[in-house]
């Protein structure tokens, strides 16, 4: 029966993040809101609905092991398991940006996560603000230089959903907002009947199995558009959502219900490896073929991954 809680919680996440990205774009395309912003901010922040609601259910619950593997884990999932398969498929460039700014905002919150935990073993309400205010001027900041070059395209943006009616809008709210809150629940509740069944703690069963669950969407877009030779996955995308996982999912996490340290693993294991996996991206860049993550790469972050996961059930 937690299996099957499980998976129909996944299956429920998937379908609901979708419908609210979609159901959010249209809105959004209704009230003239341009393509370039949308992309940037509606469709970010409904992407990490999934990761957002599996957290705040988890903290609400009393299970904050949950809350933060949940954000730890699928910041290392996105980038050793969907970078590194991604990249076995498909060489991907590293671009300028992504060095500039993406990296050294993602080092930063890692790194201002750690001290928060390791300071007081929690997260405030305060501290979730701090961190919604640095996702906040990071967007203010993107937003000015995406103004900059409008001749860029925005590939997250489907015009087509400008003619979506008011009733099919209000129709994927539904769908989206109901299978978001019972995917969350009932995946939080699988997950604990999992964890008590085979005696596995929380930590492992969401730094593993929820964080991949969550990071499914990422995962789909990414090796997709790897096997369709698309020239547009961009490792500033492709990892962008972690900035948002601590920013956001973490920080209105906090705010709402304050995050308490339940594993001493998380501070001494898993945040480690979280911090391990966005580091050396930087060093693989100067390693040839250079400023790309090549396929050998790939192989590498990969194994680096499958070793984190075999680690963790043993741990």
């Amino acid at each position: 029966m937690d299996i099957f809680l499980l998976i129909i919680g996944f299956i429920l996440l998937v379908v609901g993040g979708e419908f609210l990205v979609r159901s959010s774009v249209a809105i959004s395309l209704k009230f003239n809101i341009s393509k370039m912003i949308i992309g940037l901010t509606v469709v970010s922040f409904a992407t990490s609905a999934p990761e957002l609601l599996v957290s705040l259910q988890a903290a609400l619950s009393g299970f904050s092991d949950i809350s933060l593997g949940n954000v730890i884990g699928s910041n290392i999932a996105n980038i050793g398991l969907v970078l590194g398969l991604t990249a076995i498929i498909s060489t991907i460039d590293i671009d300028l940006d992504f060095l500039k700014f993406n990296w050294p905002l993602m080092m930063i919150l890692s790194i201002l996560l750690f001290v928060f935990l390791s300071s007081g073993e929690n997260i405030s309400r305060i501290e979730g603000v701090v961190f919604l205010i640095i996702l906040t001027l990071f967007l203010l900041f993107l937003i000015k230089k995406a103004k900059s070059s409008r001749d860029k395209p925005v590939e997250e943006v489907d015009p087509s959903l400008e003619l979506t009616s008011g009733f099919k809008i209000v129709l994927w709210l539904l769908i989206g907002g109901s299978g978001l809150y019972f995917g969350s629940e009932w995946l939080v509740d699988g997950a604990v009947g999992i964890a008590e069944s085979f005696e596995v703690s929380e930590r492992v069963i969401s730094v593993t199995m929820i964080a991949v669950g969550t990071s499914v969407p990422e995962l789909a877009a990414s090796v997709i558009a790897a096997l369709k030779k698309e020239k547009g996955i961009s490792l500033g995308n492709l990892i962008g959502s972690n900035i948002f996982n601590i920013g956001s999912v973490i920080g209105l996490t906090a705010i709402i219900q304050p995050i308490f340290l339940q594993s001493k693993q998380v501070l001494t294991n898993d945040i480690f490896w979280m911090i391990g996996f966005a580091f050396f991206l930087v060093p693989l860049s100067f390693i040839p073929p250079f400023n790309k993550i090549s396929r050998y790469k790939g192989v590498l972050i990969f194994i680096a991954y499958i070793i984190f996961v075999l680690l963790a059930f043993r741990s």
